[in-house]
């Protein structure tokens, strides 16, 4: 490396210590589920985790020298035009256990997750303090082809309209799970992430990649075409978490080519194919206010379990309410049989 651009690259390293002391924390974070709403995040996370990320520049130059860090798993790769970015090496993705879960190319869902049985929201960090983000492919979703019902089938992604041969770049960083020619959608690629989210990327007129391949954000891993069930040449792009898609316009704004967020509040609601983010966010903010006042509404509930010689009367009044209220709280009449052990709710 040139006298120059050791000098240009000098400060780099100053700062290289603590860039992966945060990203040591939020690796932790990534890959420990927390539940988290949308208001708590605005009031327990700091700002950048909820702003946009840009997509990673990749330099057309080729590397001319590669940097250590204090991190052997962590390098800085410089390129002729004096640009420069984190590389992470597989010794350092395979520190979490998520690609040892349910691992197969056989499945698209290698999961087998009953949705119900997943929390209402939790939160996962799709980026850490090195900014791996690149966004697929920039340009705006099809306005067929999105997320949703289309001609009574579940459509579980959005249609990017491309040209043949353009390339199409891995999201985030992470591991080949499916690289094979799939039905509908022809040549498809498969990459799970450290966080336990995986994206698709389907109908390429080639593969990059192989199975079992470690990649970077913004790794050509394809080129887009037209293969599969497809009427012209697009990117059909999907994002899963245990295997169940959800709308990709949450994470990202495509036409922009932003990462909306560092840290993302996935809900099970998103699950379904009448959820997608053309839902206004201020909406979303309203139903979980209005979510806290149903809550707040259970957790006052107070029951009574009726015991020998009860009268209605008799647990109004032991209650602090009336009877009228009871009826109306439990659906019955006066003139309602009370059963000996039944619960009813007298708040």
């Amino acid at each position: 490396m040139t006298g120059i651009m050791k000098k240009g690259f000098a400060a780099l390293q100053i700062c290289i210590a603590a860039a992966l002391l945060c990203m040591a924390v939020q690796t932790v974070q990534a890959n420990t589920p927390v539940r988290i709403d949308t208001m708590k995040t605005h009031l327990t996370v700091r700002r950048p985790a909820l702003e946009p990320v840009p997509s990673l520049m990749v330099s057309p130059s080729d590397p001319v020298d590669t940097l250590d860090t204090v991190n052997e798993h962590v390098k800085v790769i410089l390129y002729g035009d004096n640009t420069w970015q984190y590389y992470k090496t597989p010794g350092f993705q395979k520190i979490s256990g998520v690609f040892d879960e349910c691992w197969s190319s056989s499945v698209t869902n290698p999961y087998g997750v009953v949705q119900s049985s997943l929390p209402d929201s939790w939160s996962l960090w799709l980026v850490d303090s090195l900014c791996q983000y690149h966004c697929p492919y920039q340009g705006s979703v099809y306005y067929r082809g999105k997320f949703g019902i289309r001609r009574g089938r579940r459509h579980q992604g959005v249609d990017l309209p491309l040209k043949t041969g353009t390339p199409v770049y891995a999201a985030f960083t992470g591991k080949v799970r499916v690289s094979k020619y799939w039905g509908a959608y022809g040549n498809l690629v498969v990459i799970r992430h450290d966080n336990g989210l995986e994206t698709f990327y389907g109908h390429l007129s080639q593969r990059l990649v192989e199975e079992g391949e470690w990649v970077n954000a913004g790794q050509v891993i394809g080129l887009g075409g037209s293969t599969g069930r497809s009427t012209g040449p697009h990117l059909h792009f999907e994002t899963r978490y245990k295997g169940l898609a959800f709308d990709p316009q949450w994470l990202i704004d495509f036409e922009k080519g932003e990462l909306r967020h560092r840290l993302f509040v996935l809900k099970k609601k998103y699950f379904s194919p009448y959820s997608s983010y053309e839902q206004d966010f201020e909406d979303e903010i309203l139903n979980e206010e209005d979510d806290k006042k149903e809550d707040a509404e259970k957790a006052a509930m107070k029951y009574y379990v009726i015991r020998s010689g009860d009268t209605l009367s008799k647990i109004a009044r032991n209650n602090g309410t009336s009877v009228s209220a009871l009826c109306r709280l439990n659906g019955i009449t006066t003139s309602t049989t009370l059963k000996i052990g039944r619960k009813i709710r007298v708040r």
